[in-house]
């Protein structure tokens, strides 16, 4: 029932993370927004992620996971209510996303670190995939339900419906491990000025980087999947549009690789909850190097079904690192710093997305689509493949690193 509760709570946040952008996009096809609205809200609704995400790990890690689900999901949601009050009126609009973006960078890692609190460690890997699937799941399905409910439904109500997604994601999950706290620590939070409060912080989320640094594996795995998201989502994001549109002649190739890469990815986890590699760390690396598939099969014309393809494979290989990679995380990293090491995850992984999307358009003028891809693809594979060299890869434990030296 605890596990139910949480499963649903970060469901619910998994979908209402992927339906504000979708939402906001539809409100420039039916000409609620323009599309410089829209750029503006995605750009400070990233912000906000970002901005919340580090501070959220020191949060989780000092006081209650639950809490910090709760305040995040509360703070999304109010968020949310703002954009749907915001639509014609640009300030208000941008203050709702900022809000939504920070409440849902806040939520990541408290929710992380709730599944090593409720979940026991030899359910981790199954629970992460339950949760990995009911995402993949519901995003899959959810963009012909949100289309249709948008020919019936004006924006600012399917806004207020994902409002109530965040709701659900504040109020339902369980709570965690009751965990000691300092008295004295606590006390002087609440004395502290906001320089003492800033250095506090700042001492707290060093403490993170200095576990981050007692794990080699994680430190080369999370460089690869910065990488890879740097280059190969970046590939996705900007060069498959482009392709869909020049070569194969509209939107059809786009919209059928991205339904092909969820259904991929609700295909390995499916899978990555049932199998246990020997070598689970590396396995999942070669996972995440499957991505170097997705631009190598933008480079000439291919049949569709085969770029199609190419996109269910890489869903698959995603997973196949997910899931490991979260559960590793859990079990390997100290239980009272484990959301300020989620955090820096989610920062780097995800925060350097959007420096990727930003350079490769420029580096497509420049050096032409295919010299590109070619370049994003070679940095899959090699990526993950230095990832696999660092001590501890092998199996994403840090008791492999301490074997060797003693």
């Amino acid at each position: 029932m605890r596990f139910a509760r949480l499963w649903t709570g970060t469901t619910a946040s998994g979908l209402a993370t992927w339906a504000l952008p979708f939402v906001l996009g539809l409100g420039v096809v039916d000409g609620s927004l323009s599309a410089v609205e829209l750029g503006l809200a995605l750009g400070v609704r990233t912000a906000g992620f970002l901005v919340a995400v580090p501070i959220s790990g020191v949060l989780a890690d000092r006081y209650s996971r639950r809490a910090t689900v709760g305040w995040s999901g509360a703070a999304a949601a109010l968020g949310t209510v703002l954009v749907a009050a915001g639509l014609g009126q640009l300030a208000v609009l941008l203050v709702g996303a900022a809000l939504a973006g920070a409440g849902q960078g806040a939520c990541r890692p408290a929710f992380q670190a709730l599944v090593a609190e409720v979940v026991p460690q030899e359910k981790r890997q199954s629970a992460n995939a339950a949760i990995t699937v009911a995402v993949r799941a519901t995003t899959l399905i959810a963009p012909a339900l949100t289309a249709l409910l948008a020919t019936v439904v004006e924006i600012g109500w399917l806004a207020l419906g994902i409002a109530l997604l965040w709701v659900v994601a504040a109020a339902v999950p369980p709570r965690g491990i009751v965990r000691s706290r300092d008295p004295e620590r606590l006390e002087g939070a609440a004395r502290d000025s906001a320089g003492r409060a800033t250095a506090r912080f700042l001492a707290d989320f060093r403490e993170g980087l200095v576990e981050a640094r007692r794990h080699p594996w994680f430190l080369a795995g999370l460089g690869a999947l910065t990488a890879v998201i740097a280059t190969g989502y970046s590939a996705t994001g900007v060069a498959l549009p482009l392709v869909s549109a020049e070569v194969y002649g509209g939107a059809t190739v786009l919209a059928a690789a991205l339904t092909g890469y969820t259904v991929g990815a609700l295909l390995g986890g499916l899978l990555i909850a049932r199998i246990r590699p020997r070598a689970p760390g590396r396995a999942a690396l070669a996972g995440l190097a499957v991505y170097a598939v997705a631009p190598l099969a933008l480079l000439s014309e291919l049949p569709v079904w085969v770029v199609v393809g190419a996109y269910v494979v890489c869903g698959i290989g995603i997973e196949l690192f997910n899931v490991p990679w979260f559960t590793a995380v859990q079990r390997e990293v100290a239980p009272d710093k484990l959301a300020r090491v989620s955090s820096l995850d989610f920062l780097f992984s995800y925060g350097l997305a959007p420096l990727g999307l930003a350079l490769i358009a420029p580096a497509i003028a420049t050096f032409g689509v295919s010299p590109v891809l070619v370049a994003c693809a070679v940095v899959c594979v090699v990526a993950p493949a230095l990832a696999m060299l660092a001590p501890g890869a092998r199996g994403f434990a840090t008791a492999e690193v301490v074997g060797r030296r003693s």
